[in-house]
């Protein structure tokens, strides 16, 4: 194989204070099928920013949301771009179409969180 195309960015897991990281931690839940997909599509992100549908949809107030997918479900990352980084904030399963009011609140949390630590 030759070499890996350059990453146009990086990817960062938000931290909490304590430095838990719930999207690793997320991660670290799913089958090992589960978690190569998405870190694929993750992988697709950083070499080839910005990117749009189907892998990235914007879901506006700076977010971001990669959409994978495997034989039995669909996973979502969400994130945000910060000083030219992917900040990988929250992590589900989803279960509708729509991604649940309380999965956009968390990201959307985490991300004023990070911009306010950023700040002082």
């Amino acid at each position: 194989m030759g070499d890996a195309p350059p990453k146009i960015i990086s990817v960062l897991f938000w931290s909490q204070a304590n430095g838990k990281e719930p999207v690793r931690e997320w991660l670290k839940s799913l089958s090992k099928e589960q978690r190569r997909i998405i870190g694929e599509d993750i992988k697709t992100v950083e070499i080839g920013w910005p990117l749009g549908m189907p892998l990235v949809r914007s879901l506006g107030k700076g977010l971001w949301e990669v959409r994978s997918s495997f034989p039995n479900g669909i996973a979502r990352v969400l994130f945000m771009m910060f000083d030219h980084k992917m900040v990988l904030l929250h992590g589900f399963i989803k279960k509708s179409q729509k991604t649940p009011s309380q999965d956009l609140e968390i990201a959307l949390r985490r991300a004023k969180m990070l911009e306010q630590s950023n700040e002082k």
